[in-house]
């Protein structure tokens, strides 16, 4: 009979940033990216982004794989339904490294965005982490339902929540906006704001630009 084991290693993994650090950096990005990208690509929706003002940071999800029949696309995902929750430690302790690595000693405005897949990851590591962030952006995603109200009580009072999506997303249906928008407002209450733009599953630039320029 099969027997699973399991051993420790150590490993490492990549991420991407974009712009520099300066007196004259604004916002502070930690952008989780969707299942299927990769971190070198998914950071380029935030190209329109004033560079001086604005520095970016992408972790890359660990696990890739080959996109389509021909082998010749790579995606990546954070997480599957096997081995779930020994993934997802591995996960949260490779985002607290880059983080680590990249925060600034005097932090400007930080906003931390996950998209699609990646907000159940941004999620999962504030909610473990206890991190505090001027605004979250939970984009086209869904909210893990272990989360409890709890997990997110020592937030900053002024911290803002935006759960934000396409109207013609085919992956939110109506009664799974319902859905998401009821466990928003169970975690958060009424600091969390839907906001629905015109378009598919796809990330939004104009908000992106907008929310860089919000004082």
């Amino acid at each position: 009979m099969a027997q699973e084991k399991k051993v420790s290693y150590t490993t490492s993994n990549t991420y991407c940033t974009a712009n520099k650090l300066s007196p004259k950096t604004k916002n502070v990005w930690l952008v989780f990216h969707g299942m299927g990208y990769l971190s070198r690509y998914f950071i380029n929706y935030f190209s329109d982004l004033d560079g001086e003002e604005n520095f970016i940071i992408a972790p890359q999800a660990p696990s890739k794989y080959y996109l389509g029949s021909k082998f010749k696309h790579v995606g990546a995902c954070w997480l599957t339904k096997e081995n779930t929750e020994e993934d997802t430690i591995n996960v949260l302790k490779y985002i607290d490294e880059v983080f680590a690595s990249e925060k600034p000693e005097n932090m400007p405005n930080f906003i931390i965005l996950g998209y699609s897949q990646g907000v159940s990851i941004a999620m999962r590591w504030m909610a473990s982490r206890k991190i505090n962030c001027n605004h979250l952006v939970l984009h086209s995603g869904g909210i893990p339902k272990e989360l409890k109200k709890e997990d997110f009580t020592y937030l900053s009072k002024s911290t803002k929540v935006t759960y934000l999506f396409g109207n013609k997303d085919e992956y939110i249906t109506e009664a799974r906006k319902t859905e998401e928008t009821l466990k928003g407002s169970g975690l958060f209450g009424n600091r969390v704001k839907t906001v629905q733009f015109e378009g598919v599953h796809e990330v939004n630039r104009t908000y992106l630009k907008m929310l860089s320029k919000e004082k």
